[in-house]
């Protein structure tokens, strides 16, 4: 406490509110800074969530659509120390999903500063405290100071994988005429009744956005560039995951890799004359080594058999009305759903840090990403999933918890004086 005299060297320091955080500073509400607050607050831990929206879990509340489920058992989606409601079904919808997060946060008493958007933050070696800024909105009626600073000595990253949309430059977009939205802004197809509808992308959410267009009599094209792991959600009546899961207690990667794949054809046959090739690598070696989550069928597969749903190659350019792609054929097409995913945001404000790669994950591979040095944390980028998160989210609770308590028994032993402006929290 005695650093923060230490930080009037810097000629900005009293031109902004500052808050003194007696534990660490978690930025980002959702999934993963929820588990990391919960496991937090078991160890006795005061804290600080900031969020930049305003609400928690801003991706499922505001840029989810309507008819999407957990694609996983909720088994594998609960966050540390409460399971989800027994009467909820295995997998739960998008509404089932954000009422148990709220729950979560009510019960763990997790109140983040919302509207609440960090433009910095850097570890002052000088006072051995991390700086966070942020720039603040309007919450509820009572509006608040512009930029806030907080000192503290932990920083617990929870921004996740997906804080940004990907919007890809396509060659004559601005000339295209019709509407072009990301996923992140499709609620239902309903609106695209007898519309011809172009998604770009076949993971997960083109699929399931190509799906619902079609269930609202909409002409979907779905465009595959590459290849794509297409596994049976189920089989035989058990999750895909958890079978996953349990073979890879006992059988090497590359074996179960084999046996999911086998599975997948007998379940759902040959699908390369539909335009969807499989990758090289087998669905659980290409998650580890590029991050990137096979798809599973819900339903989508039987509307691509029955031509429903029309496969298409990359494009080329859009033009009014139209696209062409890269096989030269041409497509009248009435709007663009972008399903090109999203990306970490952290190389945007986290300064000075070789924590993270430029692309805004941890270097470190799992399961050792979640420490970095001077009390610089990050949970949610194992590209695991809620798992991946609620693993960290544990380990960092740990880790902090003991350093916390000892810094707090030597903090009884000492009295310190702290200018007026520096608000404790």
């Amino acid at each position: 406490m005695e650093n923060l005299f230490r930080l009037s060297d810097h000629d900005d320091f009293f031109s902004r509110r500052c808050v003194w955080v007696n534990g660490p500073v978690i930025v980002g509400a959702g999934p993963a800074g929820l588990a990391a607050a919960a496991c937090l607050r078991e160890q006795g831990v005061p804290l600080v969530v900031l969020e930049r929206a305003e609400c928690i879990a801003s991706l499922w509340q505001n840029r989810t659509y309507d008819r999407l489920k957990l694609h996983l058992p909720k088994q594998f989606c609960q966050l540390p120390k409460m399971d989800f409601p027994h009467d909820f079904p295995e997998y739960p919808t998008r509404r089932q999903f954000i009422d148990y997060l709220e729950s979560y946060a009510r019960r763990f008493e997790i109140n983040p500063n919302f509207n609440e958007c960090v433009q910095s933050a850097w570890y002052d070696e000088t006072s051995g405290l991390w700086r966070v800024r942020t720039a603040c909105g309007v919450a509820g009626n009572q509006a608040r100071s512009s930029e806030v600073e907080y000192l503290c000595r932990w920083v617990v990253v929870a921004t996740g994988e997906k804080a940004e949309r990907v919007v890809p430059d396509i060659e004559g977009m601005s000339s295209f005429g019709g509407e072009v939205i990301h996923s992140c802004d499709y609620k239902s197809g309903e609106r695209f009744s007898g519309k011809r509808v172009l998604v770009v992308g076949c993971g997960n959410s083109g699929m399931e956005v190509s799906l619902d267009l079609c269930n609202h009599n909409a002409r979907p094209s779905m465009v595959v560039r590459g290849s794509v792991h297409v596994l049976p959600r189920e089989v035989l009546g058990r999750s895909t995951c958890e079978l996953a899961v349990l073979m890879m207690k006992w059988l090497p990667l590359w074996l179960v890799d084999r046996i999911l794949l086998i599975l997948a054809w007998l379940v759902l046959g040959s699908l390369n004359k539909y335009g969807l090739k499989r990758p090289a690598m087998g669905p659980l070696e290409l998650k580890n080594a590029l991050g990137k989550t096979s798809v599973l069928n819900i339903g989508a597969l039987s509307k691509i058999r029955s031509g429903h749903i029309t496969i298409v190659p990359g494009i080329r350019r859009l033009a009014p009305g139209q696209v062409e792609l890269v096989n030269g054929q041409t497509l009248d097409v009435d709007s663009v759903i972008l399903a090109t995913g999203y990306r970490s945001n952290v190389q945007t404000w986290l300064k000075d840090s070789k924590f993270f790669m430029k692309e805004g994950y941890p270097k470190g591979e799992f399961p050792n990403g979640w420490k970095g040095n001077a009390g610089l944390y990050a949970v949610g980028f194992t590209k695991r999933g809620l798992s991946g998160a609620s693993m960290d989210a544990t380990r960092i609770a740990r880790d902090i918890g003991a350093a916390w308590k000892v810094e707090a028994k030597q903090r009884k032993k000492t009295t310190f004086a702290c200018h007026r402006r520096c608000i404790s929290q």
